[in-house]
């Protein structure tokens, strides 16, 4: 195994800003912990948190790395105490805190998970935000089980690409919305049952129209805002309500008898800030009832497209333009 350096390559913005504040600094390597491992890093995924803590509308969990990233695929390079030496050379994927953005990364070891061979390692680093995110918030939050019907909103995003995955395994029925007719049809060939392109159909109409006027059991919301009561609207009795991100604005209103005759649950959460026994439960349960999936090749991530660390400025700025799944970060060995 190769000498570990004192030294590496990271983006560490030193203010908020555009994307031209990602730029590559040096930073000592990060040393493993107790229950953590040290990887080094063959890719990273680029996410919507990462760019508000850009921005500087998001800061970093208490002891995080001030480094992006939440997530990574990588080789084992170190061990902390109480890590099984066995680990070390094994390609790993992981949820992270931060840190990233980096040729190293610290993990908690309960947060790692094998990386198969049927994925290559920039497949493997767009899996764990998402993964999950959907996971704790859609088949744990709103509890949704085989035969549901569920609207996502951003269907064709790393988290819309990944729920319509995990329909597809689960016997899910999932709606979609995208903002265009490409998206949509991008969107219906990944699994998704039915795509409404949110700028020229009313989704709310059309969500009607699709489940007989029933509506659906659960609703994923990235939108907030003035979505929250057409969510409502497309609720049928006893759905959820789960808010994950305010991408619209974090204030709405809504008719609170709709709630009480309908039944409706509202819940919403943020992964970051979640205790690592939290997200360890979480990966449990994924290594038990998703990974399986993974390790035969049954699920994979939709990459849209992958840029070298040192042009992390532009693969943000693929997050605003038209984009169909994960962005990822690749790190040359």
């Amino acid at each position: 195994m190769a000498e570990i350096p004192d030294w590496m390559t990271a983006i560490d913005p030193e203010r908020p800003g555009g994307p031209d504040v990602l730029l590559p600094v040096r930073r000592a390597v990060p040393q493993p912990g107790p229950g953590e491992l040290l990887l080094r890093v063959a890719a990273a995924g680029v996410n919507r948190p990462d760019v508000a803590q850009r921005e500087g509308n998001y800061s970093p969990p208490p002891g995080a790395s001030s480094i992006p990233g939440l997530e990574v695929a990588g080789e084992v390079v170190a061990v902390g105490h109480g890590v099984m030496p066995e680990l070390l050379g094994q390609p790993m994927c992981a949820l992270l805190q931060g840190g990233g953005y980096a040729e190293y990364a610290v993990a908690d070891a309960r947060l790692c998970l094998p990386v198969p061979n049927t994925l290559s390692m920039v497949e493997a680093a767009a899996i764990p935000e998402t993964l999950w995110t959907v996971w704790s918030n859609l088949f744990e939050r709103a509890y949704v089980a085989d035969g549901d019907t569920v609207l996502v909103h951003g269907g064709t995003s790393g988290i819309g690409t990944m729920a319509i995955a995990l329909s597809r395994l689960f016997q899910v029925r999932m709606i979609v919305t995208a903002g265009t007719d490409e998206k949509c049809a991008a969107a219906l060939k990944l699994g998704a049952a039915h795509a409404i392109n949110y700028r020229t159909r009313d989704f709310v109409a059309e969500v009607r129209a699709i489940t007989g006027g029933k509506g659906v059991d659960a609703v994923l919301d990235m939108v907030g805002g003035d979505y929250l009561p057409r969510n409502l609207d497309c609720l049928a009795n006893d759905g959820r309500h789960v808010s994950i991100a305010i991408l619209g604005g974090a204030k709405a209103e809504f008719n609170i008898w709709k709630v009480m005759a309908k039944r409706l649950t509202l819940t919403g959460s943020t992964l970051r800030p979640r205790s690592a026994e939290f997200k360890a439960a979480v990966a449990e349960e994924i290594a038990q009832l998703v990974w399986p999936h993974v390790e035969e090749g049954r699920l994979k991530p939709v990459i849209d497209a992958t840029f070298p660390l040192e042009q992390a400025a532009d693969a943000h700025r693929r997050l605003d333009e038209d984009h169909v799944g994960k962005v990822i970060l690749t790190i040359a060995p």
